[in-house]
């Protein structure tokens, strides 16, 4: 077990008192958290680990220590009841986590680590939703303060008065969600005080219809006569549509060493999945063209990325959420006018209109392969957007027996 004591380190400051500490030791290593109080050497009492009453504030000092001190034991103990070994390092987090204990302490060091690992759109996407929070309870707030009801009634707050949908008010309870699990794993709060799953706080995305081109607009976008940007961000859409409505993610990631006897092999970014898809006659076309600009084996096909550091994942995120705007805006403002489609044309759509081709003409197992699915759940959820067959016999049906009683 882990041997917790207090100790009054000798290390002075410039006023020449000491940092009073509470020292966890196990299997002869020690971690100190300090109490935030110095005092003269001379009105500590080593023997009985207590401040002498020549000290001004002894009993408040004393009080407070015999509290951190039972508080130590009491974490100690727990943790050890929970595991088989607990080091040092381990007690100490429990104690005094990295961050500290309250929701905003722990939300910085939750978008700290987004950012340290790459995750641009999430950071991004989280920052200002941490904010909001903020500036609906106007102060710090330890995590078991917050309650369902208090959940429920942020919600309320970013569709009322922030003006935002209900989806994005979903999201920022996702974010709280993330906050309280990063937490959670860093020690900083206990499980049991988790307002999220059964009996509690459900989040449940609100249904929202995915509409993509029908074949005659992409044969509309194939035809359409364009050059410069407008050109070139055409290029980007229909070959992310030729492979299964590829993620632009992946497609301005592309490199030539990924084509192989007639196949294209990639990794999938979203969830490191690994696959390779037979090259479209249409997509070969498109990207021949781009052959005069390769360099060497390796380089990319498309220029979006090219000269970015792919080792900085942040900055590699960062950049392709810029060039995706910029490609979206011209498909918006150039291509969709010139090949007459009224459609919010982006490169997302791509990816909704080849789900939308493909409904009820392929077998979900093929299309799972197709999206990189992990779970075959995640492929019928998404295939149910755009299957519309059944209804649709079902609804004739209903009003052929109609048409046939009237007659």
């Amino acid at each position: 077990m882990a041997v917790v004591k207090l100790v009054l380190r000798k290390k002075p400051n410039k006023e020449g008192k000491c940092p009073l500490t509470l020292r966890i030791t196990q299997d002869r290593k020690s971690n100190f958290i300090y109490l935030g109080h110095h005092i003269d050497p001379a009105d500590w009492d080593e023997s009985k680990q207590r401040v002498k009453k020549s000290h001004p504030n002894s009993a408040r000092l004393n009080n407070l220590i015999i509290k951190k001190l039972a508080e130590a034991n009491d974490q100690s103990l727990e943790l050890e009841t929970q595991k088989s070994y607990v080091s040092a390092q381990a007690v100490k987090q429990r104690i005094r986590p990295s961050a500290g204990s309250t929701f905003f302490a722990q939300a910085d060091l939750y978008l700290q680590r987004l950012k340290e690992a790459g995750k641009y759109n999430q950071y991004t996407a989280d920052k200002p939703r941490v904010k909001h929070f903020k500036e609906f309870i106007k102060h710090d707030i330890g995590f078991p303060d917050i309650t369902v009801a208090m959940l429920e009634r942020f919600k309320a707050y970013v569709q009322n008065t922030l003006k935002l949908s209900e989806r994005s008010a979903v999201n920022h309870i996702v974010m709280m969600r993330s906050v309280f699990s990063h937490a959670i794993k860093e020690g900083a709060v206990d499980s049991k005080h988790y307002p999220f799953g059964k009996g509690k706080m459900k989040i449940k995305f609100p249904e929202s219809s995915k509409i993509g081109l029908n074949p005659d607009e992409i044969k509309n976008l194939e035809t359409v006569t364009l050059d410069g940007n407008a050109d070139h961000a055409r290029n980007l859409w229909l070959v992310s549509y030729y492979f299964a409505g590829m993620r632009v993610s992946d497609l301005l990631r592309l490199r030539w060493s990924d084509f192989q006897n007639e196949r294209l092999h990639y990794e999938m970014g979203k969830n490191s999945k690994s696959g390779s898809l037979k090259i479209p006659d249409k997509a070969a076309t498109i990207i021949d063209r781009y052959k005069q600009f390769q360099e060497n084996k390796d380089d990319l096909v498309f220029p979006e990325l090219k000269g970015v550091d792919f080792n900085n994942k942040f900055v590699l995120q960062r950049t392709i959420a810029f060039k995706t705007s910029a490609i979206d805006k011209t498909l918006k403002t150039q291509v969709a006018p010139a090949a007459k489609i009224d459609k919010k044309l982006t490169m997302h759509l791509a990816r909704h209109s080849f789900a939308q081709v493909a409904s009820d003409k392929i077998p979900v197992q093929i299309l799972q392969k197709l999206y990189r699915h992990s779970s075959i759940i995640t492929t019928m959820g998404y295939q149910s957007n755009f299957t519309t067959q059944q209804t649709d016999d079902a609804l004739d049906a209903v009003l052929n027996i109609d048409r046939k009683l009237k007659s």
